[in-house]
């Protein structure tokens, strides 16, 4: 069973991303903050993180760079309500994370991209 580690601050969108996937047959952790993240990371690592941006205790970017050197070959999908300039993706984005989908998306849309991270289409 694939180990999914969820981290936003907004418990609604854990709770909505928890049950899907669940449903979908990953296990899932979901946090709130970074010190939750790092946590999981420690004591279980995950085969995939979704992660949002903007977070109440930290940087998710500053997270994220620092969960990659945990987990260099883990890929990281940000899902996020920020909107990016493609060149802004394409530039800093993608050095740390595998996937950018917005929040907006259809939960089709998200489970698509997490099965195709985790190597599953």
């Amino acid at each position: 069973m694939k180990h999914i580690l969820c981290i936003d601050d907004e418990e609604e969108i854990r709770e909505v991303l928890e049950e899907m996937l669940v449903h979908k047959g990953y296990r899932v952790s979901s946090v709130g903050t970074a010190v939750e993240a790092r946590r999981v990371v420690a004591e279980s690592p995950p085969d995939l993180i979704i992660s949002d941006l903007q977070m109440t205790d930290t940087d998710g970017l500053v997270l994220l760079e620092e969960l990659k050197k945990t987990l260099p070959n883990v890929p990281v999908m940000l899902l996020t309500g920020v909107v990016f300039e493609p060149e802004v993706v394409r530039e800093t984005i993608q050095k740390l994370v595998n996937s950018y989908v917005d929040k907006t998306s259809s939960l089709e849309r998200i489970v698509g991209e997490i099965r195709r991270l985790l190597g599953e289409t």
